[in-house]
């Protein structure tokens, strides 16, 4: 079964953001970029079925810059056998982005489309919903727990009230939570090797799809500092503070 992953480049998880002067955005000069951390889990969980034996070829894509490639050689290096760029310098919406994975699975036709729940820079957590429902495919999302059962595809599903089992039939969409498995680091060995694997470079145009943004950034601001904290002698002293902060 071949399975196709989309992955992300975004701002690494470690560095602070900062908001442009202007308030137009966040400032991306000189910022350290890395794969998405629900793309590094939805990559790992790929290359775990490929080592049992249940898939035979994982596609990476990727939908941005031309700086994603090194985002898709990470995740050859961690497993993947080949990649896509999707190559634009316009920040995509999910929409457009759930587009050009459609028409990238009408023509690689995967039995199965892992993706991360959602990215830690516009937390949109839209794209793979919209991915399912363009292609008329079942749909795991928020899996802590993915397994093969016979020709089914046994999701484990965190939800508000807990977890929740669903079976999927092929071909299908998962997106991936924090707790389904902790990726890899890519070796050396295996960076130096995903050098010489093959990523092919497309436009939106390729595939037909607009991809100017619908949506316009009115502000970006930085939220505000917290307040520091008071300790209290009693529970009296507690409801007196609250009453006279319009709290209760």
């Amino acid at each position: 079964m071949k399975v196709l992953v989309p992955v992300k480049r975004v701002i690494d998880p470690n560095v602070r953001p900062r908001v442009k002067a202007d308030g137009t955005g966040v400032d991306l000069a000189n910022i350290k970029m890395a794969m998405n951390p629900f793309c590094e889990i939805a990559v790992e969980e790929a290359v775990r079925m490929k080592e049992k034996g249940v898939v035979t070829e994982i596609v990476l894509v990727s939908v941005g810059p031309a700086q994603a490639q090194e985002t898709i050689r990470i995740g050859l290096a961690m497993g993947g056998d080949r990649g896509i760029l999707v190559q634009t310098d316009v920040a995509v919406e999910p929409l457009a982005v759930a587009k050009i994975l459609a028409k990238i699975v009408e023509a690689e036709q995967p039995g199965l489309v892992i993706t991360g729940k959602q990215a830690i820079d516009d937390d949109a957590n839209q794209t793979g919903q919209m991915l399912a429902a363009l292609l008329d495919w079942p749909q795991g999302s928020f899996a802590s727990a993915v397994a093969m059962d016979g020709d089914k595809l046994k999701v484990t599903r965190e939800v508000d009230g807990g977890l929740q089992t669903v079976s999927l039939s092929l071909p299908a969409v998962v997106t991936t939570d924090l707790r389904l498995n902790e990726p890899r680091y890519a070796s050396l060995p295996n960076i130096m090797k995903a050098k010489k694997k093959v990523i092919d470079t497309k436009s939106p145009a390729d595939y037909g799809v607009d991809v100017t943004p619908r949506l316009s950034v009115v502000k970006v601001a930085e939220p505000k500092k917290r307040e520091a904290g008071e300790k209290v002698a009693d529970v009296d002293t507690l409801i007196a503070k609250l009453k006279s902060a319009g709290a209760i």
